[in-house]
Formats: C-alpha cells, sequence, structure tokens
C-alpha cells in the first residue's frame, strides 16, 4: 500500500507510509479536489471536514491552504486512523478529529479554536450512510452554516435518474448489497433536499472516475 508519492509530500518525515490506514481513492483524487478547493474556499477561514475517513485528505489539504484553519470529524471509531496521519504529517493549521455521528450529534465545536465554520466538505459520504442520514447532514449544514457559507461535497451522482456510467452502475449494485439503505444518490434529490435547507447549488465540478464535486452556499 505503500506510495512514492506520499513521501515527497513531505520529504524531511520519513514515515512508513505502508504502517498507516490508507485508502487508495483518497490518493487518486486528492490533487482535483484540492484545486477545486483553492478557488471554492477563498476568503474563508475555518472549515468543517465532515467524515475524515483515514485522514488522508486532510493531511494533503490544510498545508496546501494554509490560510484555512482544517478542522476534521468522525465517528469516534475512526479517530486513531485519523490521528495516526495526523502524527506522520502535521500542520499548524490541522485540528485532530473532533466526535461527530450523524445519527445522534450536533455539529461539533473545537472550543479550542472557538471560531464558526464557514464552510463544510465532505467526500464519498452520500453514497455509504442512509438517505435518512443524508437529509441529516444537510439540515445540520443549513443550520450551522452563516448565509455565504459553503457546502462542499464530492462523490458520485446519478443524472435524470441514470447512471453516469457503467463502473457507477456496477459500484451502486455492490453498496446495496452490503447495506440496502447506501447507494449512489440522484442528484436532483440532493439538490432539492439543499434547498429545503437554503443551500443552493452554485457549481458543479466534474471529476475524475465518474465523480462530481457539488458546491453548495447558504442562502
Amino acid at each position: 500500500m505503500h506510495d512514492d508519492n506520499l513521501e515527497s509530500d513531505n520529504p524531511n518525515n520519513k514515515v512508513d507510509i505502508s504502517a498507516l490506514p490508507f485508502s487508495q481513492a483518497c490518493e487518486n483524487n486528492k490533487q482535483p479536489i484540492l484545486e477545486v478547493l483553492q478557488t471554492e474556499l477563498q476568503g474563508c477561514n475555518h472549515v468543517l471536514e465532515i467524515g475524515s475517513g483515514t485522514g488522508q485528505h486532510s493531511v494533503y489539504f490544510a498545508p496546501n491552504l494554509p490560510e484555512i484553519q482544517w478542522q476534521t470529524s468522525d465517528v469516534t471509531g475512526n479517530h486513531r486512523h485519523i490521528i495516526a496521519w495526523h502524527n506522520a504529517y502535521p500542520a499548524p493549521n490541522l485540528y485532530s478529529p473532533l466526535a461527530f455521528d450523524l445519527s445522534t450529534d450536533a455539529v461539533p465545536v473545537n472550543s479550542q479554536l472557538n471560531l464558526p465554520y464557514d464552510a463544510m466538505f465532505t467526500a464519498n459520504t452520500l453514497h455509504i450512510i442512509s438517505w435518512a442520514l443524508v437529509e441529516r447532514l444537510f439540515t445540520l449544514a443549513g443550520d450551522a452554516l452563516p448565509t455565504d457559507g459553503k457546502l462542499i461535497v464530492y462523490g458520485p451522482f446519478n443524472e435524470d435518474g441514470k447512471y453516469t456510467s457503467e463502473g457507477n452502475q456496477r459500484f451502486d449494485a455492490m453498496l446495496r448489497a452490503g447495506n440496502p439503505d447506501s447507494g449512489i444518490r440522484d442528484k436532483e434529490d440532493v439538490v432539492n433536499l439543499a434547498n429545503a435547507h437554503y443551500l443552493q447549488l452554485r457549481k458543479t465540478y466534474a471529476m475524475p472516475a465518474n465523480n462530481q464535486l457539488l458546491v453548495f452556499q447558504k442562502i
């Protein structure tokens, strides 16, 4: 699971990457996502990453977005993975994960930082969690974000009720076989849900591997 690109991100820190939890998808999409974030997060100060997973995205984004305080979050079972990556690749604007279970928790706050979030980011979550939790995510984001705050969502989406590729169709079947409540969401359903919480779709970015990055803004 070793990747030479990870060593080059921090050449002065000799880290055994093979000992860390690793997601190839995160490694593949981190640069295309970063390029969008560098545009869309201009002027932002504090970003909450929802569902930080392995922590790979956070250690790549934070040092490349030095003006932003990057707050990670996830269910507590994933915190050790995130912290392992943070220990290997620390950054002054990168914060240890806060506990955030969409089924029970309010939007978490770093009491030491004491800054409101002006943006939220989540990658590859909407097709994993149930639709009820997707609804709760948008409810919480709509309530917590200020006017003009952004919710940025990365992942696969159906268009007009149809799969955008055969690969996505196979992926969706695999997801639903493992958990009937998961699955690739229809983009129109997500946009309608967002609108109900005063979050308007401002821009859609086509991303590699038939994924999209949706930028919603609070009105």
